[in-house]
């Protein structure tokens, strides 16, 4: 593992800390935590984008033409 030193905030580090001994656990834990969880969103994001253009490059569905006009969306 390795270290890793950041700067915050006098009463953001105090609420943190408060909510990590409500939660029966240590900041580093929380922020380890954290960054796992943003790690994998990230990689479901990056996966789920590639899997949309797959599938819009693989697809055979056809755009038919464009029978409206603006005007006939906004009419009232």
């Amino acid at each position: 593992m390795k270290n890793v030193t950041i700067v915050v905030d006098e009463a953001m580090l105090r609420d943190v800390r408060r909510i990590a001994a409500e939660r029966s656990t240590s900041l580093n834990a929380l922020i380890r935590e954290f960054l796992a969880d943003l790690r994998e969103r990230e990689s479901r994001s990056v996966h789920a984008r590639k899997r949309i253009l797959k599938l819009c490059q693989e697809s055979k569905a056809e755009v038919g033409r464009r029978t409206w006009n603006r005007e006939d969306l906004h009419e009232r």
